[in-house]
């Protein structure tokens, strides 16, 4: 199995990218955050999982072990797949996943595409008490969003000022990259 990937990022769309370790190109399904955080030419390192289906082989990438848990734990999910797996972890993030799955919180998956109502409660049900939210320290998050904007073009300081104010005034951003990234880019966009 294909585990951890450590290259050079060849090519980078919305929600995948080619990575290239030793002159192989693996093209790996990664969440839209991981996509902003990586740049042509940077070297990147992904905590991955290959799927294999009769007709396909897919790679999905990770920034950290913790996103691969999770995917894992959604795919185990009767009716999840891996690519809503991913939609779950772009829109809601592990620790998203983990308050509504804590909270029972059905209303949580609606903007998930590919998500339903039915789909939401097996995740619930099957998926309480195996996900906790890691939040306690957004510190490292938060570095990881800076990183991102700044390989986006803005520069450090502001990048940094900007997530440190929404962590702050908008407490639940810390434990979704997805919202806390679209929120970053908001205010960064409406400043410059």
């Amino acid at each position: 199995m294909i585990s951890y990937l450590e290259g050079s990022v060849v090519r980078v769309a919305p929600t995948s990218l080619v990575l290239s370790v030793q002159g192989v190109g693996f093209s790996v399904a990664v969440a839209p955050a991981v996509s902003a955080a990586a740049r042509v030419g940077s070297s990147m390192a992904l905590h991955t999982k290959l799927v294999v289906k009769e007709d396909d082989l897919s790679l999905y990438g990770f920034a950290d072990e913790g996103d691969l848990g999770t995917f894992g734990l959604l795919t185990s999910v009767s009716g999840v797949g891996p690519k809503s797996a991913m939609a779950v972890l772009a829109t809601l993030g592990t620790d998203g996943l983990a308050q509504a799955v804590s909270a029972g919180d059905e209303a949580a998956f609606k903007p998930v595409p590919g998500i339903g109502p039915k789909t939401a409660r097996l995740i619930i049900v099957q998926l309480s008490g195996k996900v906790i939210v890691q939040s306690s320290a957004p510190a490292s998050g938060s570095s990881d969003m800076v990183e991102a904007l700044v390989g986006l073009g803005w520069q450090e300081a502001k990048a940094t000022q900007t997530v440190e104010t929404l962590v702050r005034d908008q407490p639940e951003l810390a434990g979704d990259s997805s919202a806390l990234l679209r929120a970053a880019l908001q205010s960064l966009g409406a400043r410059g």
